[in-house]
């Protein structure tokens, strides 16, 4: 074997090798590839109690209720179900009932959602691409025109 042909088979060994480990890293993200679940989502799926998920959705309206100590007990909803959350810690400045939110954490066994961190939209009118994209698909999305006012979409 020549130089070149040898030269020519470690880079294709390697080229294999590279693939076959982007390969095995992408077989087991498959399932943590998305951004987060609705609580429409979580209600059709099997999830583990104590498994690490993303729950995103509107807080509720009326729900958000405050603990002794920096807890605080909220509900998400994407229009279809409710799930209810449990934070201890310090919340984002804008968050508020009515808005987007993206909570990471666990499913409970008593069915509730035990938050460890909160994210909340950054201005009166972004909410995460993914949150507007399954609000639209449940026929809840509102969008708010130039002039302040709310139109059904």
């Amino acid at each position: 074997m020549t130089r070149k042909q040898r030269r020519g088979v470690l880079i294709g060994t390697c080229l294999v090798v590279l693939g076959v480990a982007v390969g095995l890293v992408l077989y087991a993200m498959r399932d943590s590839i998305v951004f987060f679940y609705s609580p429409s989502d979580i209600a059709k799926m099997e999830i583990a109690p104590g498994q690490r998920i993303r729950l995103g959705g509107l807080v509720e309206t009326g729900s958000v209720k405050r603990d002794e100590g920096t807890t605080v007990r909220f509900a998400v909803t994407d229009g279809a179900k409710v799930l209810p959350v449990t934070f201890t810690g310090v919340l984002p400045d804008l968050f508020r009932e009515g808005q987007g939110v993206v909570t990471e954490g666990a499913l409970q066994p008593d069915g509730t959602f035990k938050a460890d961190n909160v994210l909340a939209k950054h201005d009166e009118n972004y909410m995460p691409p993914e949150v507007a994209a399954k609000l639209k698909e449940q026929g809840v999305w509102r969008d708010v025109d130039a002039g302040g006012e709310v139109t059904a979409q």
